[in-house]
């Protein structure tokens, strides 16, 4: 399964900006493949997060700011879920991932 990182590359929010970086910056580090996905520039993958995010994780007004993050077409979270999945050393079962073997020398 893909993982997708829903992003807004002309978001005016330091705090959007700061998170996404956290999310894209953790993943690259950790060679975990996922996609961007600029809902900025694709207006139908921006349609198509707001349609899949669960009800129970959309705000009360307004529609859900990136960063949004999908393992195919299954909502992961948002940026919240994520600290708290890295906070509890469960990233790989929030991504849906298998958990990665320590490589033995």
């Amino acid at each position: 399964m893909v993982i997708r990182v829903y992003i807004a590359s002309s978001s005016g929010s330091v705090a959007v900006k700061k998170r996404q970086q956290a999310i894209v910056g953790f993943l690259e580090a950790n060679r975990i493949s996922f996609e961007e996905v600029d809902i900025t520039m694709l207006e139908d993958q921006r349609l198509w997060m707001y349609q899949n995010i669960p009800e129970e994780k959309r705000p009360e007004k307004g529609n859900p700011l990136p960063p949004q993050i999908f393992s195919g077409d299954h909502y992961c979270g948002d940026y919240e879920d994520f600290f708290q999945s890295k906070e509890t050393n469960t990233v790989f079962s929030f991504l849906r991932l298998p958990p990665v073997k320590d490589s033995e020398s």
